[in-house]
């Protein structure tokens, strides 16, 4: 797993599948109820924020990456799309798929995040060589 600098998030996916050409690679992380975020989104009935469902995901897809590395970079998020709340003490599965970008350069990952409830986010995020955003 790359190095993490601060970000909104306290925990760290764990690669319960790396994935292979003809599958997704599968990411799980407990969402902890002590994480900080959960102090000031909605007291008394804390959801986890949507930033840190993507922040989850950005994390589950460089540990997924198909050229592993420290070269690659997030250069955008293409789409994301909310389905379901995610709460504290929820398990939190991210199945990524990847794809070569056009340009042959970046990659992009569709990320579908799911609870025991069932689907709770759907992200496409594009990856970069440092330096080519």
């Amino acid at each position: 797993m790359p190095p993490r600098g601060r970000g909104p998030v306290d925990g760290t996916p764990e690669v319960t599948d790396p994935g292979a050409a003809d599958g997704p690679a599968r990411t799980v992380v407990l969402v902890d109820p002590a994480e900080r975020v959960f102090a000031g989104h909605y007291p008394g009935f804390p959801i986890f924020p949507g930033v840190c469902v993507i922040e989850y995901a950005r994390l589950s897809a460089l540990a997924t990456l198909p050229e592993p590395g420290d070269r690659w970079t997030l250069a955008a998020i293409e789409s994301t799309r909310f389905v379901s709340p995610v709460f504290p003490g929820d398990t939190l599965t991210t199945e990524l798929t990847w794809k070569r970008a056009e340009d042959g350069d970046a990659w992009r990952c569709k990320a579908v995040s799911s609870t025991d409830r069932g689907r709770s986010a759907q992200i496409t995020l594009r990856f970069a060589p440092r330096g080519d955003r």
